[in-house]
């Protein structure tokens, strides 16, 4: 599976609020030109499908008619990387790139400590605003003279991240379809208005069954449905755009590499954080060429491993702040193929897992933008 590159600036998760500014007739202050156009329209709802890759949606186009059927009318967008829920959510929400905004994954290094924080979980002595102090793209919005609304479950409504990324909208706790898709119309009837929805039933099911499982097919069948009788209730003139965080890939136990049973990957590795697919190594001091040398050895070409500068030079992070460099890692290794890189005793969860994602494979990258 080769690498693509994030589309920042054109087709990524980040431009998707400004492009729909831009729809309502509105500008977001400071806002970066994005080269992504929306046709133009009073009323703008985002309906994010986590786990929905483009890749997926192609392979099981039988199991999601409705949105399977929209896919050649528009060409895809990107996640950012690592293509994750937490540094997705937050590029939608603020418009910025993963090196801008900060989440840079699953588990990144609180700098100055020997701690992860869980960008999902988050932990109460690390200060949301604090870690992602940029006005989001939904405040500015607002600022702008737009509505803008939330529709999520309710335990979501003060979680760390939701303050992180999604701060300045109305905030609708909806823990059911049926919520969901009523909440959506009511706050759509506002007049230039974004109304961000979001499901994450498909990611939990493919993480636990993979996606080649019958149980995310079913699923997958559930959310085309949802989709489908949200854009029937919705009036006409309300556009629906309907996208995802990131893809997944399938990681069969003979292609997951534990890095407990491999002491020589642990040597220079003060923190292992990231995720499965996409690890952050953070080092002692004066290992990372040593470290990069040994992880390159034992991997091959089953991963990409680099420095920090290399990742940053490539402009996968997009440009990078000065307070959010130490929170990536020394070293970066992106998994090719179906690899998995674990730590039973740092991580035992991830070892349950089945689908995964993080990387930069275009299984992973690549999300649908589906226009209705």
């Amino acid at each position: 599976m080769a690498f693509l590159d994030p589309a920042y600036g054109d087709r990524s998760l980040g431009d998707v609020v400004p492009a729909v500014a831009a729809a309502l007739g509105l500008r977001l202050a400071d806002g970066t030109p994005t080269g992504m156009e929306l046709p133009p329209a009073p009323a703008y709802v985002v309906f994010l499908v986590d786990g929905l890759g483009a890749r997926l949606l192609e392979r099981y186009s039988h199991a999601a008619p409705f949105l399977a059927g929209q896919l050649t009318a528009q060409p895809p967008g990107t996640s950012g990387v690592p293509s994750t829920t937490a540094t997705s959510l937050t590029s939608l929400g603020t418009g910025l790139t993963p090196g801008a905004h900060g989440l840079v994954g699953f588990t990144s290094r609180v700098p100055g400590t020997d701690r992860l924080l869980n960008a999902l979980m988050w932990d109460k002595d690390v200060d949301p605003v604090a870690w992602q102090p940029h006005p989001t793209a939904f405040a500015r919005l607002r600022e702008a003279g737009g509505t803008v609304t939330v529709v999520n479950k309710r335990e979501f409504a003060r979680s760390g991240l939701t303050v992180a990324a999604h701060r300045g909208a109305e905030y609708v706790g909806a823990d059911k379809v049926g919520e969901r898709i009523a909440a959506a119309v009511a706050a759509s009837a506002e007049p230039a208005s974004l109304t961000y929805l979001y499901d994450g039933d498909l990611d939990w099911t493919g993480h636990r069954y993979g996606v080649a499982s019958s149980q995310w097919l079913q699923q997958l069948a559930m959310i085309d449905a949802e989709a489908e009788q949200l854009r029937e209730a919705l009036p006409g003139h309300v556009r629906l755009l309907v996208v995802a965080d990131h893809g997944m890939v399938d990681s069969p136990p003979a292609s997951r590499v534990d890095v407990d049973d491999h002491a020589d990957l642990r040597s220079g590795v003060a923190l292992l954080g990231g995720e499965a697919r996409f690890r952050h190594l953070y080092c002692h001091g004066g290992a990372v060429e040593d470290v990069v040398a040994t992880w390159a050895e034992v991997l091959g070409d089953r991963a990409e491993v680099m420095s920090r500068a290399t990742a940053i030079g490539r402009g996968w992070f997009g440009p990078v702040s000065p307070s959010v460099l130490p929170r990536l890692g020394d070293v970066v290794v992106a998994c090719r193929g179906d690899l998995a890189i674990l730590s039973t005793s740092a991580f035992p969860y991830e070892a349950k897992l089945v689908g995964l994602h993080g990387s930069l494979t275009a299984e992973e990258m690549l999300i649908p933008l589906l226009l209705s």
